[in-house]
């Protein structure tokens, strides 16, 4: 999620005057203390996909990733709370009109770190596909 209104950057990065909009349930936020910042992809859904064989270097890499702008995303804390480590079979966002965005970032997500993919998340990112044939899932391998 991009700021809508550009915040001021304080003493210890505290942030001011921003607005954003939340990408999984379009609520306006303007206060940056009511939003999280997400895993596309959560932790504990990663580490079941593979991040388990990883080093502890390479899941730090993972967990804080801002080098592709799909991986981690700026939410409300309601809606980052519903979503929990589930994946798009379990939970979708309640803004339906995000869905197609939604499968595309986890999917360039789990090619990025060559996670794995479950028989029924793939039956629910390919039910998704089917409804959004605009829309790719670019992706650049993690270093």
């Amino acid at each position: 999620m991009e700021a809508t209104t550009k915040p001021v950057k304080g003493k210890r990065c505290v942030l001011s005057g921003g607005a954003w909009t939340s990408f999984y349930d379009g609520v306006e936020v303007a206060d940056a203390k009511r939003l999280d910042v997400d895993h596309m992809v959560p932790l504990a859904e990663a580490w079941d996909s593979g991040a388990s064989a990883w080093t502890a270097e390479r899941r730090e890499q993972y967990a804080n990733d801002l080098d592709s702008a799909r991986s981690l995303v700026a939410v409300t804390e309601k809606s980052n709370r519903s979503k929990s480590d589930r994946d798009p079979s379990q939970w979708l966002p309640p803004a339906s009109s995000t869905h197609c965005t939604y499968a595309a970032d986890w999917t360039a997500t789990k090619l990025r770190w060559k996670l794995t993919v479950d028989s029924d998340e793939q039956a629910a990112l390919q039910k998704l596909a089917g409804n959004c044939p605009d829309t790719a899932a670019d992706y650049q391998t993690a270093p």
